[in-house]
C-alpha cells in the first residue's frame, strides 16, 4: 500500500466517524439511526474491498481504545457488547461485498446494487442476530425493529450512489481498481 493508499483510508475511516458526530436517534433495541452507514458505503464503493475494509477496520480500533467515534460520542469495548456490535462487524464486512460489486468501471446499477446488498443486507446480517441475542429478543422480533431503519438506509443507497458516480464523473484516477484507470486512460 502506498503512503495515498493510506491516507484514502485515513480519510474514510474520518469521514465516517464524523457522520456519527451529526447525532442519531436511538429506538428500541438500542441501535441508533445516523449516517455512518453512508460512510460505509462510500468507503466500499469508492476505495474498492479491502481498502474499503481497511478503512472501517481503522474506525472500530479507534472505537476499541476509547475513541469516542460512534454516534453519541460512544467509544470503548463496551460497545462490542452492545446490542450495535454485530452492527460493527457488518461495517467492516460491508465494503468488502461493496467493493466486490463495484469493482471495476463504476456504474449506477453496480454502484447501486452493492450499496443494497452490501450496505444493508450484510450489515444487517451480522446486526440483527447480536442484536437479539444481547436485547434477549427473538429473531423475528430484533428483524421487525430493525425494520424502522430499512427507509433511512435505502435512503442513504441512493445518496451513496449519487455521490459515488459524481465523484467518479469529477475525478475517476481516485478509484480503487487500476483497470478503471486504464478504462478511463483508454476513454479519453
Amino acid at each position: 500500500m502506498s503512503v495515498r493508499d493510506l491516507a484514502r483510508i485515513a480519510v474514510f475511516a474520518a469521514l465516517t466517524a464524523a457522520m456519527g458526530l451529526v447525532g442519531s436517534i436511538t429506538l428500541a433495541g438500542g441501535v441508533p439511526i445516523t449516517l455512518q452507514s453512508l460512510g460505509v458505503m462510500l468507503a466500499g464503493a469508492v476505495l474498492g474491498p479491502w481498502r474499503g475494509a481497511a478503512s472501517m477496520g481503522l474506525l472500530i480500533l479507534g472505537v476499541a481504545i476509547g475513541l469516542p467515534l460512534l454516534a453519541g460520542g460512544r467509544g470503548g469495548i463496551g460497545v462490542f457488547v452492545s446490542p450495535t456490535a454485530g452492527y460493527l462487524i457488518g461495517y467492516v464486512i460491508a465494503p468488502i461485498v461493496i467493493g466486490l460489486i463495484v469493482r471495476g468501471r463504476p456504474t449506477w446499477l453496480r454502484v447501486g446494487l452493492g450499496c443494497l446488498i452490501g450496505g444493508i443486507f450484510s450489515i444487517y446480517v451480522f446486526g440483527i442476530p447480536v442484536q437479539a441475542w444481547l436485547t434477549e429478543l427473538s429473531l423475528v422480533e430484533s428483524l421487525i425493529t430493525s425494520l424502522v431503519f430499512l427507509p433511512g438506509d435505502l435512503t442513504k443507497m441512493v445518496v451513496a450512489t449519487l455521490i459515488t458516480m459524481a465523484l467518479f464523473r469529477a475525478s475517476p484516477q481516485s478509484f480503487e481498481s487500476e483497470g478503471v484507470q486504464r478504462e478511463v486512460a483508454v476513454a479519453h
